[in-house]
């Protein structure tokens, strides 16, 4: 408080007189600048600029940036990514910045715009509970399928939702990998990446991200680039940083006193200096319209350093962005080996199937996943998709054959078993609705039915001709037997291009539903 009234009184112009000798607050001579002041801060939403960003050679809205990310970087050449894409500022005009795409990503700069909401600990520690009983699930024996049935009878999810949001848990058990969970933090080295597998929310995962991103980069000289989510953390270090050595940060943390570590390794973010920003204006330090691209938030920072003003944005920092206490006691946790750290290693050094969905996520909003390494996982994550998804297969010959299968577990030479007929179909129509509509034999059939049975006919061609990579075509999301026929004729095996050539097909699909 007394700090606050010393600001108050030293600024120019004054907001109140202060008398250290007597103890006294009163009101400034002047009152205009204090009512102004007044009725400019009523509303405690921060006071934010924008900027929109245009493509220079069509004139065209590409998104839009904050004015902290314009402080931070805004200089012509400076390369960064806005919705996915590179661009290169060429010029700041007033609140436009004019960009040209580019084709090489390298050192671009992900953008941010506003904060996201995080998921509390809580919530992503449930997360965690929900994988570690699919393991006691599958170690008891239980399918995919039945393991969905028993927890929508638990949590208001019914199978279908389930099956899917497991898929990835059970593929890591499958191939007999340890899996996260709310006792468990894999961490895993996948290409320049280590990756941490942490259910521990974002504010949590944000804390530890920056301590241990902050400590590897002062120990080894590298760079560490962070990213973070409620269930991961992603740190990429070109060279001299392996996996084993954020499992020594990691317990190392747990030892030392983390506050001024974290406040030290906070001040290095964009994130904090927004907070400045919007804390220097609710103190009326800079006004509303204070032109960023003639100053840069370095030098801001530098002239706030000892101030009341720095004082409440390391307070807001701490608060509202990261997750002090929670995470010191995951770290007594770990220490106390009441949370287990392992690291994980694939066989083909590929990343684990969790860790390739949050690599995915993650990739949407910054460009620290290189475009080529991302084509790679977007691939893997397609393929896995594909081979976990439950098709019913029914025989289109005798009609007596009816049965859901995962795509992965259907064999090379795909046959009736009651007729030997290959010409079989392949349906996202459960099989007992199936059934029931095989019992009515071709009488009183509603036009639904009579479309699954004129779409099993076509997909059993398919099949029939080109054997089980036209089931693996079939599965992809509202892949038509038009789209998957174009694809057959092309791609004769499941190779890399042919997942592609299926993702595209999905986007298609995609595109003509909404458009």
């Amino acid at each position: 408080m007394a700090s606050v009234a010393n600001y108050m009184h030293s600024r120019f112009p004054r907001l109140a007189w202060v008398s250290q000798q007597d103890k006294m607050i009163m009101r400034p001579s002047r009152v205009k600048d204090l009512y102004t002041y007044y009725f400019n801060k009523l509303s405690m939403i921060p006071d934010e600029k924008q900027y929109l960003v245009i493509e220079q050679e069509t004139d065209s809205a590409v998104g839009v940036i904050d004015e902290a990310f314009v402080a931070e970087y805004g200089q012509p050449g400076t390369k960064f990514i806005v919705r996915g894409t590179p661009w290169m500022m060429q010029s700041i005009r007033g609140d436009k910045i004019f960009v040209k795409p580019i084709s090489d990503p390298t050192g671009a700069i992900p953008s941010w715009v506003g904060e996201e909401i995080p998921v509390p600990h809580k919530v992503a520690s449930e997360v965690g509970e929900i994988r570690r009983k699919v393991g006691g699930l599958y170690e008891a024996g239980k399918t995919i399928r039945e393991i969905a049935q028993t927890l929508s009878e638990e949590y208001p999810v019914d199978p279908k939702t389930f099956e899917r949001a497991i898929s990835e848990t059970y593929e890591q058990y499958e191939q007999g990998l340890p899996v996260p969970n709310d006792r468990l933090l894999t961490v895993e080295e996948w290409d320049d990446f280590i990756i941490v597998n942490s259910h521990l929310g974002t504010l949590v995962n944000r804390t530890l991200a920056r301590l241990i991103g902050h400590l590897l980069s002062d120990e080894s000289g590298v760079s560490v680039g962070i990213q973070q989510d409620p269930y991961r953390i992603v740190f990429q270090a070109v060279g001299g940083v392996e996996a084993n050595d954020v499992v020594k940060m990691v317990r190392r943390l747990s030892e030392i006193e983390v506050d001024e570590v974290a406040i030290t390794a906070s001040k290095r973010t964009g994130l904090f200096k927004r907070r400045l920003v919007h804390v220097a204006r609710r103190f009326g330090a800079i006004s509303k319209w204070t032109d960023f691209s003639s100053i840069t938030l370095r030098q801001l920072a530098k002239s706030f350093e000892g101030t009341v003003i720095m004082d409440e944005a390391v307070r807001e920092a701490l608060e509202r962005d990261m997750d002090i206490p929670h995470t010191k006691k995951v770290l007594q946790s770990i220490s106390r080996h009441e949370i287990q750290l392992k690291v994980v290693k694939t066989a083909a050094g590929e990343a684990t199937p969790i860790s390739r969905i949050g690599l995915e996520r993650i990739s949407r909003k910054t460009d620290l996943i290189p475009t080529e390494k991302l084509g790679q996982i977007l691939v893997g994550s397609a393929k896995a998709r594909i081979l976990n998804e439950v098709k019913t297969i029914v025989c289109t010959n005798c009609w007596k054959y009816v049965e859901m299968k995962r795509v992965k577990d259907i064999p090379d030479t795909i046959e009736c078993p009651e007729c030997g007929s290959k010409a079989l179909a392949a349906l996202a129509v459960p099989d007992e609705d199936m059934k029931k509509i095989l019992l009515k034999n071709g009488v009183h059939l509603s036009e639904r039915e009579k479309n699954v049975l004129s779409r099993a006919e076509e997909t059993a061609k398919l099949v029939n001709k080109y054997g089980r990579i036209a089931v693996y075509t079939l599965a992809g999301r509202r892949v038509t037997p038009e789209a998957a026929a174009d694809i057959l004729r092309k791609h004769k095996k499941p190779t890399i291009g042919f997942f592609q050539a299926v993702m595209e097909a999905e986007r298609e699909a995609l595109k003509e539903r909404f458009w």
